[in-house]
């Protein structure tokens, strides 16, 4: 058989359609959006390459109408996750052993089903599973998924193109190996792009995975599972299960052969996960790989050189896009005396011009949360700033779940720096501001960094460069991604690797090689060409 050294395609990120009127990308989106509906799915698990029913079902709904039944998911029973396990480990025999070039062709070839045939329908169930408006599904389901799965092929050519010096009398290598064992993924409702590239990223570099997507997201995760077995994804590399969490987690952890655990989602589930592994660690055969990106409170601080304009359109786009439900949204903002009528009135017109409604309308900016619980916790944080006297909501407040579980979006302002809302993850669409004196600028940043546990991201505008400079030192270790005249939100695969520290996580950097290199186990080979045979040193005499 020929060999080579092959060049994979040069990764480029997928451009985001418009969606304009008249486009045709807008015709197909809502012709698949029509479609998937008005058409309910059955949701199996997959496990070994076969779909698994097990008569134990639960519904499926769209956020911005929860009566309707889009769709029914099966529960596993703890046998369900042993068989997964099981032929995750069998099925590592023989994708270990794949030359890398095979597995990146099928990661390259899901790419462009999702460029192409898929795109539609991805974006579609987003749509209805998430409630994102076409855009925001763009941005992620379309976009971000097909640009992790083309980057992360020419990480991977990276990362096994670092190899050790050598001399001429021995060749050093570096042998990139897979975990042993297999590898658990659990992702969150918020982007089909996390929810694909999880357990896609560990197997493109030869692991097995088992994958439990988040409740609020089988809808969309069902396209995700298509989209790997038309490309080729063999049999047993990637099992899908769905139902009770700990049962699920439980029933991985308990294994010997657990080898990793790829997460996004809650602080402190994240943290009650480490703890499980932790006390089982004597069990396992090699110490498990913990990544991790979880919640986030961030902020946006603008100095009293700002634009007004600009601070105000940060706020409206990075607090309000996707109904304030990324990890990256804007939560708090601090702005500074002098410029504060001006973001104050502008802001208040962005926010009263939202329209708000069913993604299917191609009008609306914001839609509903995802489920009766999120609503539930940000109506009470709602009602309280309501009642407070250290805070005033300034625009929205309203909510409504008869039909959807609509939250307006909601601006609060407090006098009050440390304000239950300036330092709690809400996840939704509110915003909490403090004014601080023009001339209080490095006080502020201070407050900044102390009042919050997360560092996930950030945003400072200014256009004094002095003052942008301070920010940029005294935020470091409260933003791992740190944004310079922009809202802190929008990272992009291949530009804005992604991650934070403190509770926002191991900061392993999701979108950059950095993320793959924890899913390896190198090995270090030496061969020596004229091995000696004699063990006396020339100091010897």
């Amino acid at each position: 058989m020929g060999k080579g050294f092959f060049n994979v395609p040069v990764a480029i990120n997928e451009p985001v359609k418009s969606y304009a009127p008249g486009s045709p990308e807008r015709e197909a989106v809502l012709a698949a959006y029509k479609n998937m509906w008005n058409t309910k799915i059955d949701v199996p698990l997959y496990i070994n390459g076969k779909d698994v029913t097990t008569g134990n079902t639960k519904t499926m709904s769209a956020p911005h109408d929860h009566q309707h039944i889009v769709g029914t998911y099966h529960l596993a029973e703890k046998s369900h996750v042993e068989d997964a396990i099981a032929t995750a480990l069998k099925a590592r025999e023989t994708w270990a052993e794949l030359p890398w070039e095979q597995r990146a062709g099928i990661f390259l070839k899901a790419a462009e089903l999702i460029a192409g045939p898929y795109r539609a329908k991805i974006n579609a169930a987003t749509m209805i599973a998430q409630s994102k408006t076409v855009h925001q599904a763009e941005i992620d389901a379309a976009c971000e998924l097909i640009d992790f799965l083309r980057f992360n092929v020419q990480f991977m050519t990276d990362i096994y193109h670092e190899q050790p010096e050598s001399t001429s009398g021995a060749w050093n290598r570096l042998e990139y190996r897979p975990l042993e064992g297999f590898t658990y993924a659990v992702t969150p409702f918020n982007f089909t792009a996390i929810a694909g590239n999880l357990p896609a990223c560990m197997a493109m570099m030869g692991n097995v995975v088992v994958w439990k997507p988040s409740d609020s997201q089988i809808f969309s995760a069902k396209v995700i599972m298509d989209v790997f077995k038309e490309a080729g994804v063999p049999d047993g590399v990637i099992n899908v299960v769905f139902g009770d969490p700990v049962m699920i987690t439980d029933t991985v952890m308990d294994s010997p052969d657990f080898s990793g655990l790829h997460f996004t989602g809650s602080t402190y589930i994240f943290k009650e996960l480490w703890k499980k592994i932790g006390n089982n660690i004597h069990n396992y055969k090699t110490y498990p790989r913990i990544v991790g990106e979880t919640g986030g409170k961030d902020f946006i601080i603008a100095h009293k050189t700002a634009n007004p304009i600009q601070v105000a359109t940060a706020i409206s786009r990075g607090a309000f896009e996707f109904q304030g439900q990324k990890c990256s949204a804007a939560s708090r903002a601090y702005v500074p005396s002098n410029l504060w009528e001006t973001v104050k009135n502008r802001v208040i017109e962005d926010v009263t011009s939202f329209k708000m409604g069913s993604p299917e309308d191609l009008s609306n900016f914001v839609t509903a949360v995802i489920h009766e619980g999120s609503f539930d916790k940000l109506a009470k944080y709602i009602d309280a700033a309501k009642n407070d006297s250290d805070a005033e909501i300034i625009v929205g407040g309203h909510y409504d779940k008869s039909k959807g579980y609509f939250i307006e979006p909601t601006v609060i302002v407090t006098n009050n720096p440390k304000y239950t809302t300036m330092c709690t993850e809400l996840f939704g669409p509110v915003i909490t501001i403090y004014v601080y004196d023009e001339n209080e600028y490095s006080e502020t940043l201070k407050l900044v960094d102390e009042t919050s546990e997360y560092a996930l991201t950030g945003a400072v505008l200014a256009t004094d460069r002095y003052a942008i400079q301070e920010a940029t030192k005294a935020l470091q270790n409260c933003a791992g991604n740190f944004y310079i005249n922009d809202k802190p939100t929008g990272a992009v695969v291949g530009q804005q690797p992604f991650g934070g520290a403190r509770a926002s996580g191991t900061n392993d950097k999701a979108g950059s090689a950095l993320n793959l290199l924890r899913w390896v186990s190198p090995r270090m080979i030496k061969e020596t060409f004229v091995t000696p045979t004699d063990y006396r040193y020339p100091f010897l005499g």
